[in-house]
């Protein structure tokens, strides 16, 4: 004998499937905000992705103003296979880069130092530079469609 539901009942289960759907829905989409937001961290030092980010930057940097360089982490976030990176370059100690003596000797004049950006990905294993800046005298970031891709937090403005 199959058993029927009256019209009352069915509208309960079905008023109460509905509540449970979008409460459900409710909590993905905030879950998923906060797992997004929370998920941008900054790279301890001496860790690994740290050491990693920073040997992704390194041969882009020195082929242009000559090995070796070292960096000071001016502000460098990472999540969601995603890196920004701000980095003051120097020689090991901290000697200063003679501008004058680097590829950007001609363009010196309309820099801000040497003071390098850098948007890398991690792909295939490994980080990958995307994009970057050496000395740029505003917020290149802004406005750029890939930029507005990223995790909110990943860039410092």
């Amino acid at each position: 004998m199959i058993e029927s539901f009256s019209e009352e009942r069915r509208f309960s289960l079905y008023s109460q499937f509905l509540a449970g759907f979008f409460l459900s829905a409710l909590l993905l989409l905030a879950t998923s905000a906060d797992i997004r937001a929370q998920s941008v961290h900054e790279p301890a030092r001496g860790t690994a992705e740290r050491t990693e980010l920073l040997n992704a930057v390194r041969p882009m940097l020195e082929a242009r103003v000559g090995p070796p360089v070292e960096f000071v982490v001016d502000w460098m976030r990472s999540g969601g296979g995603w890196a920004f990176v701000q980095l003051s370059p120097q020689r090991p100690g901290g000697g200063a880069i003679d501008l004058s003596r680097t590829t950007f000797a001609s363009d010196a004049e309309y820099m801000d130092g040497l003071l390098t950006f850098a948007l890398l990905r991690h792909q295939y294993g490994r980080w990958n530079l995307i994009d970057f800046v050496v000395g740029p005298t505003d917020v290149f970031w802004q406005g750029d469609p890939l930029y507005a891709q990223l995790p909110r937090g990943l860039t410092p403005y």
